[in-house]
């Protein structure tokens, strides 16, 4: 995202409506992130405020993850109601609706997974942590985080821009809730299966491209690392595929994109175009069927998508997108120096 001018003129990878994007230009998330950042601060006492602030260059701005583990910053559980309707504020900042919505969705699941596992304590839709990193500000660097089990949301802005949104991770267990109240809902059902009709529509020529291992792995790769993984691109190219298959692939990155604030969707939308789309490569692994293990990856010079869906009897998604120019807004160059 660094330097970019949002357009919209997405060109041939992405197709959204000009509704969508009225007004897209005066939008400022960086600046809506340092209000909603500053007021979530002023509101916490000093215990509080202590827990959730930490300088921007400290180590733990940059160690990310999934899992349900020991993490530092200031919980949900422990602050009062008008701390959570802050903090929810500031996480709206870093989203769209639709993007807050599978957010919030996200972090109600661990109540089904409390009852599923015998009222586990680890399983508490309140173990999601807040944490401020440098001072929020239009002017130089800060960044923020919103991080629990299946859910890991990194900003780094600069003189009011946001200039990385990555790593973004959404995860869901269970992919599809089979009993209860909840019965049949799908957190992440649209990454799922535009991925799966994309699959499925391909010829089988395009297939041995695509499908570069009947076995999937058994999760995303380079959790926890700061940058993403530098492997190659493989499977099938977006030069390979037919007009109609290209609009279920940019479909399927759109689907990503657009849980961002609009300004953000929009550049990492124009750094793929600006790139070339036909640099996109799709790459499949394990069964083509939805309740089958399965996985993919869409990667291009700028950004990578992995998804996996094999626990729990494929019932069980990671999925994240990536910057392969450098997450939390630092170089990959410069990172491995």
């Amino acid at each position: 995202m660094r330097g970019l001018k949002p357009s919209l003129a997405l060109g041939t990878i992405g197709v959204i409506s000009l509704a969508l994007w009225a007004g897209a230009a005066a939008d400022r998330p960086g600046a809506a992130m340092a209000t909603a950042a500053e007021r979530f601060l002023n509101a916490l006492d000093d215990p509080n405020r202590e827990l959730a602030t930490f300088t921007f260059d400290d180590p733990e701005r940059l160690n990310w993850h999934f899992i349900p583990r020991e993490r530092e910053g200031l919980p949900v559980k422990q602050m009062t109601p008008e701390e959570r309707s802050l903090a929810m504020g500031l996480l709206a900042t870093g989203l769209s609706a639709e993007g807050t919505l599978k957010a919030t969705t996200v972090m109600s699941l661990e109540q089904i997974l409390h009852e599923m596992e015998n009222n586990a304590p680890h399983r508490d839709p309140e173990l999601y942590f807040f944490s401020i990193f440098g001072e929020p500000s239009d002017q130089g660097r800060w960044g923020w985080r919103v991080e629990g089990h299946h859910l890991s949301l990194n900003f780094t802005i600069e003189d009011g821009e946001v200039i990385s949104a990555t790593p973004a991770f959404f995860g869901a267990n269970p992919a599809e809730v089979r009993q209860g109240p909840r019965e049949g809902l799908r957190t992440l059902a649209e990454i799922e299966d535009r991925a799966l009709r994309l699959v499925q529509a391909l010829s089988d020529e395009q297939k041995a491209a695509a499908i570069v291992s009947e076995t999937a792995p058994d999760d995303v790769r380079s959790a926890n690392d700061p940058q993403p993984p530098a492997d190659e691109p493989i499977g099938l190219s977006y030069a390979e595929m037919t007009e109609a298959q290209r609009d279920m692939l940019r479909t399927l990155v759109e689907a990503y994109a657009l849980d961002m604030p609009a300004r953000v969707a929009e550049a990492w939308l124009t750094e793929i175009r600006d790139a070339g789309p036909e640099n996109v490569s799709f790459a499949w692994f394990g069964a083509t069927e939805r309740n089958q293990r399965h996985g993919y990856r869409v990667q291009g010079p700028t950004f990578l998508i992995e998804f996996n869906n094999t626990q729990n009897n494929a019932n069980h998604i990671h999925s994240f997108w990536r910057s392969m120019l450098g997450d939390f807004g630092e170089p990959i160059a410069a990172a491995a120096e």
